[in-house]
């Protein structure tokens, strides 16, 4: 899928913070984004794949972390307040 079709669909799908996330790479003002491997940035896996391959070509770094992290972080906060 090229870019003006992939940013088609994302139109009609209005996805306005992907479009967003894919006009700042252009620009140069993204230049890493993390993600939960297992969420991905969209619910559409395809169209996920396609946005990903889009933004990495655009000399975004994608960083995949675990959920678990997160997870950890607000244990770390629980246990601070006791």
């Amino acid at each position: 899928m090229t870019r003006d079709e992939l940013m088609a669909v994302l139109e009609k799908k209005r996805m306005t913070e992907i479009i967003e996330l894919i006009e700042d790479a252009e620009q140069g003002e993204l230049e890493e984004l993390e993600l939960v491997e297992s969420l991905g940035l969209l619910m559409d896996q395809e169209l996920n794949r396609e946005v990903l391959a889009l933004l990495e070509s655009l000399g975004v770094t994608i960083v995949y972390v675990s959920g678990d992290e997160e997870d950890e972080e607000d244990s770390e906060d629980d246990e601070d307040e006791d």
